[in-house]
Parts: C-alpha cells; sequence; structure tokens
C-alpha cells in the first residue's frame, strides 16, 4: 500500500459509540471549522449545519429522523450533524458539502473521535423538524463521537463493525 497519513489509514466508520461520553465545544468547534475551511467551487461555500448533542432538542429531532435501525446505534453518538446545501446545482453543492463533510471527519479522527455518516433519513421529515428554510436541503447526518463496546450491538452489526476493513484495490478504481 502507498504511504498515507494515519488520519486516513486508521478512519472508519463505527456503530459502537460510548453512550456517556460528551463533545466538548472546543471538539464541536473544530469540527466546524474544518468543515468550513474545505474547498469550494467558486469559493460558495453551499454548506449548512445544524449540530444536535446528546439528548438536546436538536438531537432529538435529527436521531427520530432516521431509520428505526440505525437510531439503534446513532442513539449512543455524543453529536448529530445534519450536513446541508443550498443552492441552484444539486451537483455541485452536493459535491461541495462531502468536501465539507470529509474535512470534519479528518478532523475528528485527529481529536481521537469517530464519526458515521448516515445517508438513511427522513429528509422532508427532519426539514419540517429543524424549520430549514425551503432552499436549505438536508442530504447527510453524521454520527460523533467516541468508541463505545461493539458487544452492546446486535449480532449482524456486531459482526459489521468487527470485521476486516476491505477496500478495492486502485487499479480496480481507474477507469483508463
Amino acid at each position: 500500500m502507498a504511504d498515507l497519513t494515519s488520519l486516513l489509514a486508521f478512519r472508519w466508520s463505527p456503530r459502537a459509540f460510548h453512550p456517556t461520553a460528551e463533545l466538548a465545544g472546543d471538539e464541536a468547534a473544530s469540527l466546524l471549522e474544518a468543515a468550513r475551511w474545505a474547498p469550494s467551487a467558486g469559493n460558495v461555500q453551499p454548506w449548512r449545519f445544524a449540530l444536535g448533542r446528546r439528548d438536546d432538542e436538536t438531537w432529538k429531532r435529527i436521531l427520530v429522523s432516521l431509520t428505526v435501525a440505525d437510531q439503534h446505534w446513532a442513539r449512543h453518538a455524543a453529536a448529530l450533524v445534519v450536513g446541508a446545501y443550498t443552492g441552484a446545482d444539486p451537483e455541485r453543492c452536493g459535491y461541495d458539502l462531502g468536501q465539507s463533510i470529509a474535512h470534519l471527519t479528518v478532523q475528528a479522527t485527529a481529536l481521537g473521535l469517530h464519526v458515521h455518516q448516515i445517508r438513511g433519513f427522513d429528509r422532508a421529515a427532519l426539514a419540517a423538524d429543524l424549520d430549514l428554510s425551503p432552499e436549505i436541503r438536508p442530504l447527510v447526518v453524521t454520527a460523533v463521537g467516541r468508541l463505545g463496546d461493539p458487544f452492546v450491538l446486535p449480532e449482524e452489526l456486531l459482526r459489521r463493525e468487527t470485521a476486516l476493513r476491505h477496500r478495492r484495490p486502485v487499479h480496480a478504481l481507474l477507469l483508463c
């Protein structure tokens, strides 16, 4: 394998979060600052975020928008972050939002935190629950926290949580 920074090599998306570990204010600020500095086409910065900390109203509204299967494990995350975009070009804005979430993810890893991105949620209900204006469109929810005990997960998730990570080889990703 080519030389890769440990921030990327050891990053992974757990489902076992510590149920009482908190996200400190400076950690949350650091994550959002990293997202803010992501590259953006034309420097438009179309991303918007809603940060909910465990058991606050925003966190509860985000949690109930997730699928029941994801609620089971995401309820232990210290924070849930909605990543939304605004702009007339959803493809471009979604790409830029992805960049900002990637930056947030790398920063979380640097802080000893873990994130798990979730695409399975009721976008319309969440937008209504958070009273978002129509031009702000939620695209992803990111669970953030410290590692917990994987053995509290249901058997199928435990298997996935403890399995070796696999990635396609680089040659399989190349178009030409």
